[in-house]
């Protein structure tokens, strides 16, 4: 995404085991260019939050994560906010840096859906 995380940026929060699994497959699919920017754990590691842009949270309804529109709220993040979080409890599993994107919508939804299915066929496993 060519989104400045400098700029107001929306955030999809979804439960810390499938957002983990989503950063790893994210990571995994990166060719050239970075495939996930900054990601906010909370305090108990409970939820994962990635930054999306502007204006995600208007067409997001992806079953089991919720999307929170920031814009106007003052939610904006760049490497300058290192090492505090803009969310208070809240600490970086990925930090933000001066170069690089908030994490694409269609991208996270993807990884998302994929890491559903592994955590499901893993869970029939046991």
């Amino acid at each position: 995404m060519g989104v400045n995380v400098a700029e107001p940026c929306d955030l999809v929060t979804v439960p810390a085991r499938q957002g983990l699994e989503a950063v790893d497959i994210l990571r995994r699919g990166a060719v050239s260019a970075p495939a996930v920017g900054p990601v906010l754990h909370d305090g108990p590691c409970d939820t994962l939050g990635f930054l999306v842009p502007p204006g995600t949270a208007d067409a997001w309804d992806l079953p089991g994560s919720a999307c929170t529109q920031t814009s106007g709220r003052g939610l904006r993040i760049s490497a300058a906010d290192i090492p505090e979080p803009p969310v208070s409890g809240a600490g970086w599993l990925l930090p933000p840096t001066d170069t690089g994107p908030v994490t694409d919508p269609a991208a996270l939804r993807a990884a998302l859906g994929e890491a559903t299915r592994l955590i499901e066929a893993a869970d029939r496993c046991h």
